[in-house]
C-alpha cells in the first residue's frame, strides 16, 4: 500500500511516522493518535464528509472528528485526517453484539436525519452502487448465472415498495462499530446512502447470517426490535449484496480466475441459506405469547 508522503503529515501538523492499521481494506494508517485515509472518489465527497462528520452531534454514538489540514480543506494530497476512536470489533463467535450494532445505527441515523442529499451519490457506479440500485428496483440486474437462483429466491421477498421517507444512512455498518468499556459505541467509515434508515440497519442483520454463522434467532430477535416489516428490508439488503458479489467476482482478473468457480458455489450456498431462512420468517411469522 502507499503511504502518506511527508507533505502529508506536515499539512495535518503530525509527526512520526505512520503504522498501517489492520482490518478495511488496508489503506488506512495511524500516525500518533490521529487516523489518515485515501480521500475517496474526490474533492467533493471528502470536503463534503469532512462537514457532515464534524458537525454530527454525538447522542448514543461517537463518531471520529476530521481534522482540517494547514490549507483549510479536509483533504491533502489525495489523504483525509481524523481523531482516533476508542475501541474494537467484537468477536459475534465469542459474543454477539449485533444487535447493538443495529441500535447504534439507529442513533446515528437519527443524527442524519435533517441533512440534504449530496449530488455525488448520482454519479457514483461502483459495485456497491450498482447493488444499491438494483436491490430498490433502479437498474436492471445483471447477474452471473449461478447466481439468478437465489437472486430469484430473495427478490420473491420483496414486497411492495417502503414508504419509508430516505435519507442519508451508513450503508456498510457492520464491521464500522467499534465498542469500548464505558463508552458509546464508535462509528466509523461512513458510506452514505440515500434510503430509508431500517435498510441500512437491515444490511448488518443480512452481513451476519451470509458472512458470520447467524441464523433464525437473529433474524427473530431484530424483526421483534424492529417491527414485521423489517424482514422485507432484509431482504432487499440481501439482493444488494448479492449483486455486489457478483459484480466482485466478475471482475476479477484473468490471473485471479482459478478459484472463481469455488468461490461462485460458496456464494450461491451463502445466499441460498439465508434465502429460506427468511422466507421461514416471512411466510410463518412467530405469533404473540398468550
Amino acid at each position: 500500500m502507499t503511504f502518506p508522503g511527508r507533505d502529508v503529515l506536515d499539512a495535518f501538523r503530525l509527526t512520526g511516522h505512520a503504522v498501517r492499521l489492520p482490518g478495511g481494506e488496508g489503506r488506512s494508517v495511524r500516525v500518533g493518535d490521529v487516523v489518515l485515509k485515501p480521500a475517496g472518489p474526490d474533492d467533493e465527497f471528502a470536503e463534503w464528509l469532512g462537514d457532515v462528520m464534524a458537525s454530527i452531534p454525538e447522542d448514543g454514538f461517537r463518531v471520529a472528528r476530521p481534522l482540517r489540514a494547514v490549507t483549510g480543506s479536509w483533504s491533502h494530497g489525495g489523504w483525509t485526517a481524523s481523531q482516533a476512536v476508542a475501541g474494537a470489533e467484537p468477536d459475534h463467535a465469542a459474543a454477539p453484539r449485533w444487535l447493538e450494532i443495529v441500535a447504534a445505527g439507529r442513533s446515528f441515523h437519527r443524527a442524519l436525519a435533517d441533512v440534504p442529499r449530496p449530488g455525488f451519490l448520482d454519479r457514483r457506479g461502483d459495485w456497491w452502487a450498482i447493488g444499491d440500485r438494483v436491490a430498490w428496483q433502479e437498474a436492471a440486474a445483471d447477474l452471473l448465472p449461478a447466481l439468478r437462483a437465489p437472486y430469484g429466491e430473495l427478490t420473491a421477498l420483496l414486497g411492495p415498495m417502503p414508504q419509508d421517507r430516505p435519507q442519508l444512512v451508513h450503508g456498510d455498518l457492520t464491521g464500522n462499530v467499534l465498542f469500548a468499556p464505558g463508552l458509546a459505541p464508535a462509528v466509523i467509515d461512513f458510506s452514505p446512502y440515500w434510503r430509508p434508515p431500517a435498510f441500512g440497519e437491515a444490511v448488518v442483520v443480512g452481513d451476519a447470517v451470509i458472512w458470520h454463522g447467524a441464523g433464525e434467532r437473529l433474524l427473530r430477535d431484530a424483526v421483534a426490535a424492529s417491527g414485521p416489516g423489517f424482514a422485507r428490508f432484509v431482504a432487499r439488503a440481501l439482493v444488494y449484496r448479492l449483486v455486489t458479489t457478483g459484480e466482485r467476482l466478475r471482475a476479477l482478473p484473468i490471473d485471479g480466475r482459478r478459484g472463481i468457480d469455488t468461490d461462485i458455489e460458496t456464494e450461491v450456498r451463502r445466499y441460498e441459506h439465508a434465502a429460506r431462512l427468511l422466507a421461514d420468517l416471512v411466510r410463518t411469522p412467530r405469533r404473540p405469547a398468550r
